[in-house]
């Protein structure tokens, strides 16, 4: 978790006991491979410098990418056998609210038994789930298998979460490059969740349509493999206190339900906008643009998320939380504007790339929040609740925005993703979250 930095004339540690930026086996003594003024420049040399940083995050990488092309894979997979829409919705919608539940639970157990002891189980798991949702349409199985089969993928271990607890770990004496690291995660999530899609229609349609869920395993099952093997960054397990007793429910942590209910209000900008755009697309004859267009946000949530790793800002945490949600509700004003005002798919990319700029501050600050609010031993549990609300939200959200596309317009959808973001600010004022 971030702590104050090291003395002065010090250099923060990390795990291996070597100064920060310099190389694990260069020589006692020596000069770093990365000179002093590439690391001044550039957060992220010093960053990837730190030993088995490259090691774990790309296995990391690899393992986060499927996360993107489940969901799209599973709906076009079954809508294309079955012939139904409604039904891929909501087998997807019913695997979502196992992983709600079922994910949590999974970041107790990898907290208490470390991660490469329950990752590696949890994941061949999700991974036979999948295989067996495969399996289900591929054979023309009762409609009631295809969600067994999908509820069974909610034990997928929360890869992102596990990664932020190993930079906490490794960072534990250097808040301002722990810092650096939640951005880059965050550009990291951006970035899967906008490749993941393309790839898994890609997958779906020029190959077959179980290539995107095939490919999506293996992808997932390698990458967790190489993450869990890097056991020297590997945060210590702690296991249950002396005596057999109950952990407190993070819940009642001070601080942590205003924070969790900001997720869900923030997750629901994210549901509400890929649906309304999606219908906002269609509507004007270009549905296949909607990929296209949901990507320019997230390019530009990934572009933020890089410069914001690489500024320091001043001043807690707490106190910049409620300014970024400021900035996100003013910048979701602009779709609406643009879908109100213009009509125009061109204007209306430019102003997602724009909105998306808001986003990746957002989170970064949030889950700097929740590592600082989470007790020790626990970081992978609080994350998941964070990433829970977020998947709540996004389930409520594209709800309501897809009821308002149906009802009203795809123009006033636009409106769900500035009343969620706005929700989100206040529930941030009113909770007086401080860092």
């Amino acid at each position: 978790m971030p702590s104050p930095g090291a003395p002065s004339g010090t250099s923060p540690g990390t795990a291996s006991g070597a100064p920060f930026g310099a190389s694990a086996d260069a020589p006692s003594g020596g000069p770093p491979r990365t000179s002093r003024g590439e690391r001044a420049r550039n957060p992220y040399l010093r960053l990837f410098a730190v030993p088995g940083a490259r090691a774990f995050t790309a296995g990391n990488l690899i393992a986060r990418l499927p996360m993107g092309m489940f969901s799209v894979s599973a709906v076009v997979m079954i809508a294309g056998s079955r012939g139904s829409y409604a039904l891929a919705g909501a087998v997807t919608a019913v695997g979502l609210a196992a992983t709600a539940v079922v994910g949590p639970w999974t970041a107790r157990l990898v907290d208490r038994f470390g991660q490469a002891r329950v990752a590696v189980p949890a994941t061949v798991s999700a991974a036979l789930g999948s295989l067996a949702l495969l399996l289900c349409v591929r054979y023309g199985a009762p409609d009631w298998t295809l969600f067994v089969a999908y509820a069974a993928t909610a034990t997928t271990p929360n890869t992102g979460g596990m990664s932020r607890a190993r930079w906490a770990h490794l960072l534990k004496d250097d808040a301002g490059a722990l810092h650096t690291a939640n951005s880059f995660e965050q550009a990291a999530d951006e970035l899967c969740f906008m490749l993941g899609p393309v790839l898994a229609a890609f997958l779906c349609t020029a190959l077959f349509p179980e290539a995107g869920t095939l490919t999506g395993v293996v992808l997932l099952v390698a990458g967790v493999l190489v993450f869990a093997a890097q056991r020297a960054t590997e945060p210590p397990p702690r296991p249950r206190p002396a005596g057999g007793g109950r952990a407190p429910s993070l819940l009642r942590t001070p601080g942590m339900p205003a924070l969790l209910t900001g997720f869900l209000a923030t997750g629901a900008v994210f549901g509400s906008l890929e649906v309304v755009t999606i219908a906002f697309a269609d509507v004007r004859g270009h549905r296949s643009a909607a990929g296209v267009i949901l990507a320019l946000q997230a390019a530009g949530s990934c572009a933020a998320g890089l410069v914001y790793g690489a500024w320091r800002p001043a001043g807690p945490a707490g106190r910049r939380y409620p300014v970024a949600l400021a900035a996100m509700t003013a910048l979701m004003t602009l779709p609406l504007l643009a879908a109100a005002l213009t009509g125009s798919l061109v204007v209306l990319a430019a102003s997602l790339l724009v909105a998306g700029m808001a986003t990746a501050p957002t989170m970064v600050t949030g889950m700097t929040l929740v590592q600082g609010r989470t007790p020790g031993g626990r970081l992978n549990e609080g994350m998941t609740l964070a990433v829970t609300g977020l998947l709540g939200g996004i389930a409520g959200g594209s709800a309501l925005g897809g009821w308002l596309v149906e009802h009203v317009s795809a123009r006033a959808g636009y409106g769900v993703p500035v009343a969620a973001a706005a929700l989100a600010l206040l529930i941030a004022l009113a909770g007086r979250v401080r860092a």
